[in-house]
């Protein structure tokens, strides 16, 4: 019998950045993808994590804030290319959202399971982009883990950065990649 979800699931694929064109999801979609971002597990119902979306000419403030962050983590200063490089690094993608995973001390909500929520919400934004058609890819990278970077972003103290998901049109239809054998990563216990 045949399952459209398994269907769609059995083919999700990320695109990478510079893959990716306008047009980005609409304000509309937007509402969709975040509303089913924030649909995962929940422990306490203390949603530890939150979306800052960056578009338009915010990609390039933001950019400008990334640029200064690689010169003041550099020993040596970076290069022009890398600097230019760093600028452009959100200008990859129309829509760039930064997804924040942030921890609420709670004695029946261990920290990593509110971790593990945030990387829940993050899957689900970009499964429900690529159900309406758009790409996605999320990232980390060496911005993920500044404190500069953060501070642009205006993280607390409770937050990190849980990736940046890059969101447009797809240029093509992304290749297939290898995947792991399912008996390197499925066992049964007690055999």
């Amino acid at each position: 019998m045949e399952n459209p979800v398994i269907d769609f699931l059995s083919k999700r694929r990320s695109v990478k950045p510079d893959r990716l064109q306008a047009p980005a999801p609409t304000a509309q979609e937007l509402e969709t993808i975040f509303t089913i971002a924030s649909r995962v597990p929940d422990h306490k119902k203390l949603a530890p994590w939150r979306f800052i979306v960056i578009e338009g000419d915010a990609r390039a403030k933001l950019g400008e804030a990334i640029a200064e962050a690689c010169v003041a983590a550099e020993q040596e200063p970076p290069s022009h290319v890398r600097l230019e490089t760093e600028r452009n690094r959100l200008q990859r993608a129309p829509m760039v959202i930064a997804a924040i995973s942030r921890v609420t001390p709670h004695r029946s909500a261990p920290e990593w399971e509110q971790v593990l929520s945030a990387g829940a919400a993050c899957l689900n934004l970009c499964i429900a982009a690529n159900a309406l058609g758009y790409g996605t890819a999320w990232l980390s990278e060496w911005i993920a883990y500044n404190a500069d970077v953060a501070k642009a972003l205006g993280l607390g103290e409770n937050e990190r950065v849980a990736g940046f998901i890059y969101i447009g049109t797809p240029m093509e239809a992304p290749t297939e990649r290898e995947r792991p054998a399912l008996t390197d990563i499925v066992s049964r216990w007690g055999e």
